[in-house]
């Protein structure tokens, strides 16, 4: 058992179906990502745990107990959202008191733990301030520290760092995951932004049209995708069509274009049964570029290169090769190749994962 334990859950809206079916475990400590396109049913998954939502079927479990007909308010869950709900004319102070207020704690108690509270997200300093003084940033920790002031059994979190700009969404990236970690709370977290779920997660749940996808640790999703979604929606992939020639102990040997025949091990390809239709994917960090032919152990193939997308540290390159277009994203030196570069595509066999066409 885990801490939250979805079964057989499914949403309806009228004749339509937001969440089809769905079950998952959510293991106690752990920080868990639901992750998907907009649409894809993470945000009503979510509500339907916080007890916003009735699931149309199936049973929720948090705790050991079913909470289908407990009230959000007896669920003990700390709840954050994107827009942080934090109220203006209350202090902060009294915005982080207010659910241990709720809960009829004592008031010398409150007082201590508001005040660890914003010692845990670094805020001591701004207890007597509103709202409206505080930038997003310290909104955002604020509106934490009200969630796990009450020491909640789960936290839920729904995209609160979205509304933050890029850099200071990755400052918070990191500070979400130290007072986790801290604190050791089981964490649910949704968002459509691929890094913050591979940053932030013990385990990554993806999503799409209401179903689950895939469930596995950030390297497992990542590397060995069980689907063309998540290989699509996680980075930036390639994705051959081709056959799978063989099927064994060693790997699968797959017939593709641009580079032939290529044996991916086994451990990456586990969702192919054998001979027929088959992807190869490549992640395009995986694909390198280089003026001259790989010694040894490395498919190559010729390819010209048509876009070059600097970004300073790496680039990303548009390349084809035959009738084919790739992507690969390397990191540089100096100066990228140019545009119209005649360069030899590289690849490791244990760099692609193969799946069924």
């Amino acid at each position: 058992m885990g801490a939250v334990n979805l079964n057989n859950i499914v949403k309806r809206f009228g004749t339509f179906t937001a969440v089809e079916q769905t079950s998952m475990q959510i293991p106690e400590g752990s920080f868990t990502t639901l992750l998907g396109p907009s649409g894809c049913g993470k945000t009503t998954t979510l509500r339907m745990i916080a007890g916003l939502l009735d699931p149309s079927e199936g049973e929720i479990v948090i705790g050991g107990k079913r909470v289908n007909d407990v009230p959000i308010h007896k669920r003990n869950l700390g709840l954050v959202f994107q827009n942080y709900a934090l109220f203006p004319h209350k202090t902060v102070a009294e915005n982080v008191a207010f659910g241990l207020r709720y809960r009829n704690v004592a008031k010398a108690d409150i007082a201590r733990r508001v005040e660890e509270a914003l010692e845990l997200v670094q805020l001591p300093q701004v207890a007597a301030r509103y709202p409206k003084a505080l930038s997003g940033g310290q909104q955002q920790r604020i509106a934490l520290a009200r969630a796990i002031v009450i020491e909640p059994d789960v936290l839920l979190l729904d995209e609160p760092l979205s509304a933050l700009d890029a850099n200071l969404r990755e400052d918070m990236r990191v500070e979400l995951k130290r007072i986790q970690a801290r604190i050791g709370v089981t964490t649910v977290f949704v968002t459509h932004d691929q890094s913050e779920a591979l940053a932030l997660s013990d385990q990554i749940v993806v999503m799409s049209d209401g179903r689950v996808e895939q469930v596995g640790a950030p390297e497992e999703v990542y590397n060995t995708p069980a689907s063309e979604f998540v290989a699509k929606f996680l980075g930036a992939s390639n994705i051959l069509d081709g056959r799978c020639l063989s099927r064994g102990p060693d790997g699968a040997e797959l017939e593709v274009p641009v580079f032939g025949k290529v044996i991916v091990p086994a451990a990456k390809a586990p969702h192919l049964a054998g001979e027929g239709s088959a992807k190869l994917v490549v992640r395009a960090e995986k694909l390198l570029l280089r003026d001259r032919p790989p010694e040894g152990g490395a498919f190559s193939a010729p390819a010209s290169v048509e876009t070059v997308d600097y970004q300073g540290q790496s680039v990303r390159y548009f390349v084809r090769s035959g009738e084919t277009q790739l992507q690969a994203i390397n990191m540089i030196d100096e100066r990228p190749f140019p545009v119209g570069a005649q360069v030899h595509l590289t690849l490791r066999p244990q760099d692609c994962a193969a799946l069924p066409g």
